[in-house]
């Protein structure tokens, strides 16, 4: 086991299987978040099986070797602890938040849903009905759908533009072989990250992975490279999509960095600046002055390959093409112009408050040490991150604003009842 010390109370471990290990000791608290994180999501899908990681993700809580899906639900939960799980484009996340002394229990039943699942036909039938209502959720949620649509649009035939639930056809031809197949392949050792973060030392840790035979080498695969996004996004595209509503739900965005790339805290900057509250240019113009949109904010994604930066609007068909012209107006207006030195402190301070007030649980934390070993970034201090966001220039921001910003860059993609465009 190769451990490295990266700050004072965390630490970073590498098994001789592929396994990565992050623990971190917080004073002061009385509880863990322990997550572990399979390097494959929808992103590593193929086409005509979209859905599998999501499935997959879902069926595994029915039922282990040891444990009934009742049980695996009452473990934690009745020890006042939670159990969770979700499904992304870059990985597979399932995580605990418990009191210290109930880590033992945590660990196994983790270890339960990742390594030893059942997988049967009979539970795989019962989670297609499930997985099949949330499709259906999505598609009857307009401001839902639109996000994948305009996902699907953006990317092309990128994997990023794959639905992550998948579609009803695709769910419903996936087998049991299917997911035996991605599970033994994927969800294994060299493809996992473990993080936790709070009451905790790497010492218990460590024992208690070693207890569930986590560090005893076995085969399968790491997650295939994705290709390289930004070759494949699909810029400036317009399209309608109809269906009944009051509103048209419309999203404009475009590709942008991954994220390890040093230019997304300008661009957490932009975002902030641009949509990310009341005080945004976004909110003001078009909720405030013209009255166009209750919902209306920007919004970036980022993943291993590359990043999104968004914004989304619910408005009347009728002002749809009003509230299209004005926030096409902000964008050029922030690709032209930049943002102005006062602005740009206050976004600055912003989003350092946000970072600084998102890591006083242990879940954040235990989040951010995955993300940093998930996407290959180094490890930085609190301290060393908001002085990269100190150091963020103007030119900077305008350099990559009128890379990013330009309206003819934006792929907009509209749902709604009719088409006035």
């Amino acid at each position: 086991m190769q451990y490295e010390q990266l700050d004072e109370r965390l630490v970073r471990c590498v098994a001789p299987n592929g396994l990565r290990v992050l623990a971190e000791q917080l004073p002061g608290v009385r509880s863990t978040a322990i997550g572990i994180w399979i390097r494959s999501g929808s992103a590593h899908e193929v086409p005509t099986r979209m859905g599998t990681a999501h499935l997959l993700e879902h069926l595994v809580f029915k039922g282990s070797e040891r444990r009934t899906a009742r049980e695996i639900a009452w473990e934690l939960e009745s020890r006042g602890g939670s159990l969770d799980a979700y499904t992304s484009r870059d990985h597979t996340n399932f995580q605990a938040h418990i009191l210290d002394t109930d880590l033992p229990v945590a660990v196994d039943v983790l270890t339960d849903l990742v390594r030893r699942p059942l997988l049967t036909e009979d539970d795989l039938r019962m989670e297609k009905n499930v997985v099949l209502e949330e499709i259906r959720g999505v598609e009857d949620n307009p401001e839902e759908l639109v996000h994948d649509l305009h996902a699907r649009t953006l990317w092309g035939s990128h994997p990023y533009g794959h639905a992550i639930l998948g579609s009803r056809d695709t769910v419903t031809a996936l087998t049991a072989a299917d997911l035996r197949d991605f599970h033994t392949s994927r969800y294994v050792p060299q493809n996992c990250v473990i993080a936790a973060a709070g009451s905790i030392t790497t010492e218990a840790l460590v024992s208690r992975l070693e207890a569930e035979g986590w560090f005893d080498a076995v085969g399968g695969e790491q997650a295939h490279p994705l290709p390289h996004a930004l070759h494949d996004a699909r810029r400036g595209v317009r399209e309608s999509v109809h269906r009944g509503g009051q509103q048209h739900h419309i999203v404009f965005g475009t590709d942008t960095v991954p994220a390890s790339d040093s230019r997304r805290y300008a661009l957490g900057l932009i975002v902030t600046l641009f949509g990310g509250g009341m005080s945004s240019r976004l909110f003001q113009k078009v909720r405030e002055e013209l009255g166009l949109a209750y919902a209306v904010y920007a919004y970036q994604q980022f993943y291993q390959a590359a990043g999104v930066l968004g914004v989304y609007v619910g408005t009347q068909p009728e002002t749809a093409d009003l509230a299209v012209s004005a926030i096409l107006t902000e964008y050029e207006r922030l690709a032209e112009e930049g943002i102005p030195e006062a602005e740009l402190i206050t976004a600055k301070q912003q989003l350092k408050g946000q970072i600084v007030l998102s890591l006083e649980s242990p879940g954040s934390r235990m989040g951010r040490l995955a993300s940093m070993e998930l996407t290959g970034d180094r490890y930085r201090r609190i301290d060393e991150v908001l002085a990269e966001i100190d150091a963020v220039t103007g030119d900077s921001v305008r350099e990559i604003a009128r890379e990013f910003l330009s309206p003819e860059r934006q792929t907009v993609l509209r749902l709604g009842p009719t088409d006035n465009h």
